[in-house]
């Protein structure tokens, strides 16, 4: 079987554009991987910060965590079915989005990702961070990024 193709997606129209922008740069000839990271709900609300004890108790923390990779679960077959190609298989990861992508992608030898940028500031950028920017300097394949204003509709 040929590597994979990442694509990565958190649900935004924007996100769609980016993919839709990269398969007409590397076509729809498969296999597609998509993906989206489930955000880690914070461990202080349970624990507390040390001055003040936590709001949350570890079962509330468990449900709260369950809940958001459901809902990432839907998004990204969403993404997926939003494609109109067969096959493509959804990862729903948890943890910090540029480690977690970059690590699937050397999980699955992926030949290349695909993901947007929002096309931020240097100021925004910095305080911020930039998923786009983390997974193009530490990816293990060639990265392709599309910015807010690509367009999806020119011929490759």
């Amino acid at each position: 079987m040929t590597d994979p193709i990442l694509l990565c997606t958190d649900g935004s129209e924007h996100a769609a554009h980016a993919i839709s922008s990269g398969l007409a740069l590397v076509g729809t000839d498969g296999p597609f991987v998509l993906t989206t990271v489930a955000h880690d709900p914070d461990p202080m609300l349970v624990t507390g910060t040390g001055i003040a004890g936590g709001v949350m108790s570890a079962g509330a923390f468990e449900e709260q965590t369950k809940a958001n990779r459901a809902e990432s679960q839907a998004v990204a077959e969403a993404a997926a079915a939003s494609l109109g190609i067969t096959g493509v298989e959804v990862r729903v990861l948890m943890g910090d989005p540029g480690n977690r992508i970059c690590d699937l992608a050397t999980e699955v030898s992926a030949r290349a990702i695909v993901i947007g940028s929002r096309g931020r500031g240097g100021i925004k950028r910095a305080l911020l961070g930039s998923v786009s920017d983390h997974v193009v300097r530490h990816a293990p394949c060639p990265v392709i990024i599309t910015g807010p204003k690509a367009d999806a509709d020119f011929d490759a």
